[in-house]
């Protein structure tokens, strides 16, 4: 069952945030960044909570949290520049969480996708993007060429990329692959499974030797 949690990010925001404990043996362990604020995105937007209520049952403990500015979040929205604080305050308290032993997945939907593109971070692991528009994120060369993971979910009908587009940008990227979901619009509605099992499927690799 999901747990209420307050994070604080360095610049001294308290972020709303919830931890869904891994059912059965733990495997790995995910932070969820939601869609884009302004337009209604929050840490229950439909893609990250498919993610957040399925995952736990397949092994990965999930940390789902607000922007700053959003519902009960401190601070103001700052276009993906501030919000990669957010993104760290959450990779930090799921590491102090469930430890540095799991494998650890920065992942975010839309804007939230392009934050996590925006994160380098020790404790990470490994990045899953989710139709990331690759419009808000700021100094993504660093991930780019980091040799850690990276996949990208996009979306075949994206309104708001065409995957060629996203696809193309990230070809010389490091240690990135690339899944299209056939018949998704950019809020996969009616997709979110395939979505489950590309992430699903992502943990596998992350988390069996040699894979």
């Amino acid at each position: 069952m999901a747990a209420a949690r307050s994070l604080t990010t360095l610049d001294g925001e308290s972020l709303e945030a919830e931890l869904a404990p891994a059912l059965g043996t733990e495997r790995a362990a995910m932070v969820l960044c939601h869609p884009h604020p302004q337009y209604g995105g929050t840490m229950r937007s439909i893609v990250i909570s498919a993610l957040f209520e399925a995952l736990p049952m397949s092994g990965v403990t999930c940390l789902r949290f607000n922007f700053r500015g959003v519902e009960g979040s401190t601070g103001s929205h700052d276009e993906g520049r501030a919000e990669r604080a957010d993104a760290r305050a959450a990779v930090g308290a799921l590491v102090a969480e469930v430890g540095n032993e799991l494998p650890l997945i920065l992942t975010g939907w839309s804007f939230g996708g392009d934050v996590a593109l925006s994160v380098s971070d020790p404790m990470i692991d490994a990045w899953l993007a989710i139709a990331p528009p690759l419009r808000f994120a700021t100094d993504v060369a660093t991930v780019a060429a980091d040799p850690r993971p990276k996949h990208l979910a996009l979306a075949e009908h994206d309104e708001f990329g065409p995957p060629t587009e996203v696809a193309a940008a990230v070809a010389g990227w490091q240690a990135t692959t690339v899944d299209v979901v056939g018949g998704a619009s950019h809020f996969f509605v009616g997709r979110t499974d395939r979505l489950i099992v590309i992430a699903d499927c992502f943990v596998d690799q992350l988390s069996t030797p040699g894979a």
